[in-house]
């Protein structure tokens, strides 16, 4: 072996103990919060031992900061991870390197794109993780998937901002953009797709509610309600993570119905754009 390739191969080596030591340095923290515990948790408890061991990360970002499945990646586990924006996906492919099965998808997915995109892939029907976060028509895209895909356990952003039993979606816009505020749905209405759906809600932790499918051994349901309490709500450190929702804490002492007069003047400008109600909301597709 020439002095080159001995040079190379021993700092590749070196490259991925240090990969490995940086792994185990911060084990447990690449989600924003509890995420990734709360998720480990989840799979040690519900899932079956064979598994698929697949998970699919929808607005995967750079795929490590704030990631709910780069873990799993970085242990072997396959699947995908989407990212529409060209900048980001640069670095969630440079994340993946590392990974052979796992592969960076760039795209903006949308609810007639993401069943083409998950078969492309040939992600499983029952395929274990997902992980939605797409700042605004989750709703939308977790709907087309449900009625195709069946993920065993599902981890997908609220607006956590807007307390149950209000029923809040943002109408489906492929243009849409993120504003002060307004984005995605309530847990309320996470909890009626999940109802359609046959899931259940199991965890929140802050704005992120993590769902079951009902045929898993063991599931244990929450109401939206008690999720909410529990896992935004009543945490005594929520103000300080969640400063900028100042300007919407005078809904927690609100009725539902001064809550909903609240809501839509808050959102004013965007009348004509959103569902809201105290009753289910009959939406349909996107």
């Amino acid at each position: 072996m020439s002095l080159r390739k001995s040079a190379l191969n021993y700092f590749r080596r070196l490259d991925s103990r240090r990969h490995k030591a940086s792994l185990a340095r911060n084990s447990g923290s690449f989600s924003r919060w509890s995420e990734e515990s709360i998720l480990n948790r989840l799979i040690g408890e519900l899932l079956p031992a064979d598994h698929y061991h697949s998970a699919v990360d929808i607005g995967a970002g750079d795929g490590v900061r704030w990631s709910n499945t780069y873990a799993l990646f970085s242990q072997g586990w396959r699947g995908l991870g989407v990212e529409g924006d060209p900048r980001r996906v640069i670095k969630l492919a440079r994340a993946y390197q590392r990974y052979p099965n796992a592969f960076a998808g760039r795209a903006r997915v949308t609810p007639r794109t993401v069943i083409p995109l998950l078969n492309a892939y040939e992600i499983e029907k029952d395929f274990s993780v997902l992980s939605l976060d797409i700042d605004g028509n989750d709703y939308w895209v977790l709907r087309a998937l449900l009625g195709e895909f069946r993920p065993r356990l599902i981890v997908t952003e609220i607006n956590e901002k807007i307390p149950p039993p209000i029923r809040f979606i943002v109408k489906y816009n492929p243009d849409f953009e993120l504003r002060h505020h307004f984005f995605g749905y309530s847990i309320a209405s996470l909890a009626d797709l999940s109802a359609e759906f046959d899931y259940s809600i199991v965890a929140l932790e802050y704005n992120n509610a993590f769902l079951a499918a009902n045929e898993l051994p063991g599931v244990m349901a929450l109401s939206a309600e008690r999720a909410y309490r529990e896992g935004y709500r009543d945490r005594t450190d929520r103000k300080e993570k969640f400063a900028l929702n100042y300007d919407m804490e005078v809904i927690h002492g609100l009725s539902p119905e001064a809550g909903i007069n609240f809501l839509d003047e808050f959102y004013a400008k965007y009348r004509g754009e959103y569902y809201m109600s105290l009753a289910k909301i009959e939406a349909g597709p996107a």
